[in-house]
């Protein structure tokens, strides 16, 4: 077993018992946007967490370790993505990659936007001409040092 295994052993004990990502952040006590990507394989998850997620997912001993151990990070399978959701975030940052870049150096000066010290919040924003995903991106500004 390895740690994509386990990932596809949540997604399906998720559909077969009907759970929403929400739902299990509430019981892991994390948000949603964290526990989604640690059960999808991008984030460590301590021996608590674990414990609750093996208990959610009905896992065996050895898939919680897993959830344990410091995964590879990078989810997409190849370069320029070809799921038509995933691709509009890498159209995002086609289009609006250098202005995210020269608006954070005017403001900030030379660094970068850590995706460590990091929080998302994704909501649902209703809209009469079509609702709307909102998502609030929070990343602590690291500067490059001199030396």
């Amino acid at each position: 077993m390895n740690r994509n295994d386990v990932t596809e052993l949540i997604i399906a004990s998720k559909i077969a018992k009907g759970l929403k990502w929400s739902e299990i952040a509430k019981k892991v006590g994390l948000s949603k946007e964290w526990v989604t990507a640690g059960c999808l394989g991008q984030m460590t998850f301590d021996q608590a967490q674990a414990k609750i997620l093996g208990e959610i997912f009905d896992l065996l001993p050895e898939a919680v370790a897993l959830l344990q151990v410091v995964p590879y990070k990078g989810s997409l399978p190849t370069s320029v993505p070809t799921d038509p959701l995933i691709y509009r975030f890498y159209e995002l940052v086609s289009v609006y990659g250098t202005t995210f870049k020269e608006l954070i150096h005017e403001e900030f000066g030379d660094g970068i936007m850590s995706a460590i010290d990091f929080k998302m919040d994704l909501q649902r924003e209703p809209n009469a001409a079509g609702d709307r995903v909102k998502i609030v991106m929070s990343g602590k500004f690291l500067p490059y040092k001199t030396y």
